[in-house]
């Protein structure tokens, strides 16, 4: 198999195991226990991440992408698509912007925590947009905080993952 191929199948890998963390997010309510709508511990992020360290910007972007379109086509609506995607492309961009200074400045987890951040930043700027009102920045405060606890949680996660991997030579 050539690296072209390779790198498309472990594409696909990604992609389904983001789908799959994004159902069994939803099948577990966060909201359940802290009662703020919206706030969800970002399983999928971890993928993301992790393609972004092990794949690049491009293989990365390109998980996401697939992953906003198919969960919203399977699980949402054209709402969720939009929040998803601008919470997304912001998260994203910001992570790949930290990366090359990871070990320096930045570890995985708060990476991961300025991707969550950033992530709710661009969710909020889509509720502006949908919702045709600044007013909805004011939830924003109690976003970002729940976005640093759940990106160093992703965070933590992710590095571990990475961790292991490693052990195998991945």
């Amino acid at each position: 198999m050539n690296s072209k191929a390779k790198r498309v199948a472990v594409c696909g890998l990604l992609t389904a195991l983001a789908l799959v963390l994004s159902l069994v997010e939803r099948l577990f309510p966060l909201s359940a226990a802290v009662p703020v709508p919206g706030i969800k511990l970002g399983l999928a992020n971890v993928v993301t991440l992790f393609a972004l360290t092990r794949l690049g910007k491009r293989d990365a972007f390109a998980v996401l992408l697939v992953r906003v379109v198919l969960a919203s086509v399977f699980m949402g609506s054209v709402t969720s698509f939009l929040f998803a995607l601008f919470g997304g492309v912001l998260a994203l961009a910001v992570m790949a912007l930290l990366l090359p200074f990871e070990g320096r400045w930045f570890s995985i987890p708060g990476i991961s925590a300025a991707g969550a951040a950033a992530h709710n930043i661009g969710q909020i700027g889509a509720a502006m947009l949908v919702l045709r009102s600044v007013y909805v920045a004011a939830y924003l405060p109690l976003l970002l905080v729940s976005a640093l606890v759940m990106g160093l949680v992703t965070g933590l996660t992710c590095r571990a993952t990475l961790e292991h991997l490693e052990k195998i030579s991945f």
